[in-house]
Formats: C-alpha cells, structure tokens, sequence
C-alpha cells in the first residue's frame, strides 16, 4: 500500500497584507506565520510516526520551504526531489494582483468554478489535461510506502481528478478540490486502480 500526502505551502502573506493571487511567476518565501505553519506539519508527521519513502516538492521557494521543514523533522529524513509537476499555475492577468481585484475582474462563480470543479478563468494559463494527465502517470507508478508532496494551490487540486475514482470520490462527499495553507490531504494506493480519499483540506490539530 503505498500512503500520499498532498501538502500545500505554508502562508506568503503577513498580518495586515491584503492576499495576492501568486503563481508560478511570483516566487516568494514564506513569512513567519507560513514557516510556524510548516514546522506544525513536521510536527505533526513525526507525532504520527510518518516517515517518507520518497519526497517531491514544486520548483518554488514556499513549497521547497515547506517541504524541507517537513523532513526536518521526521526521524528518518529522505532526501527532497523537485517536481515540475508540483509547480503553481499561471494566473494570467491575474498574476500578484491583490485578491479583490481579481475577483472583481472575474466573479465570485469563477472563483467557485475554480475551486470546485477546477475550471479556470479567462485568461489563467493552467492546461487542465497536461497536469491531470501528469498526477495520473505518477499515480501508475505504483511504490509503496509514504510520499510526500509538497505543491500549490492550483497544482494541488488535480490530484481528485486523476482517476476516475477519486473524482467520484471527491464529487460524492462534496469535497472542495482547495486546500488551504499549511493543510494535506491523504490518499490511500492500494493499487493501480484502488484509490481511497482518507481527508482533504486538513490541518495538524
């Protein structure tokens, strides 16, 4: 059986700064609420007794940042691979651009669109069928153990959608295909076709 955690970065925004869209053009770090939030994930692993067989983390400095924290704190540290397949989308138009902004720009149901079925707006470059089509293939590569993947936002959501299974899975018990910051998701590979939703969109308590 082989245990997936999916992680979202911790948070890139401080107290009192207005939330911007970032994507893949925008690489920042974390800030000091965003590293308190991935040392709670280590933490939390390693309370757990999970160690991980393999880990990939998307090219941007706030995933790998996050990720490494992670393995930090795991008794068995493995070493951190990069992932173009982990990395943010493109926002387009949208790119930095301060959150009410874009909403004002595209809606509120895009908005919605986006975080529940994974619909992109106008204008945001994401290429829905590439990145599904790149969770399948690692998916059918089958190792067992505990891997940890370490992504965005954008990135994250198309884990649901990669099998047939899963996006059954996740529609059935409405799940939000967004994971906040600093929250995982873990997906049970029994096999090549076994896939069970175990959570989604959780943070360590």
């Amino acid at each position: 059986m082989r245990r997936l955690f999916i992680v979202r970065h911790g948070n890139t925004f401080g107290p009192g700064e207005a939330p911007r869209r970032v994507g893949v053009r925008t690489d920042i770090p974390l800030v000091e609420s965003g590293e308190r939030q991935a040392a709670a994930l280590g933490e939390w692993f390693a309370r757990e007794g999970i160690n991980f067989n393999r880990a990939l983390s998307g090219p941007l400095i706030r995933t790998r940042q996050t990720a490494q924290a992670i393995l930090n704190a795991s008794a068995e540290p493995c070493d951190l691979g990069i992932a173009d397949f982990l990395a943010e989308i493109d926002h387009g138009p949208d790119e930095n651009a301060i959150e009410d902004d874009v909403i004002d720009r595209i809606g509120h149901d895009a908005i919605a669109a986006w975080d529940e079925r994974a619909e992109a707006p106008d204008g945001w470059q994401v290429d829905r069928e590439g990145r599904i089509a790149a969770w399948r293939a690692f998916l059918a590569d089958v190792v067992p153990g505990n891997s940890l993947l370490v992504t965005s936002n954008g990135a994250a959501r198309f884990a649901l959608l990669a099998t047939q299974a899963l996006a059954e899975q996740a529609r059935r018990t409405g799940r939000n295909l967004k994971l906040r910051t600093g929250a995982y998701g873990e997906i049970e590979q029994r096999g090549p076709d076994d896939f069970t939703i175990v959570s989604w969109d959780e943070r360590p308590k």
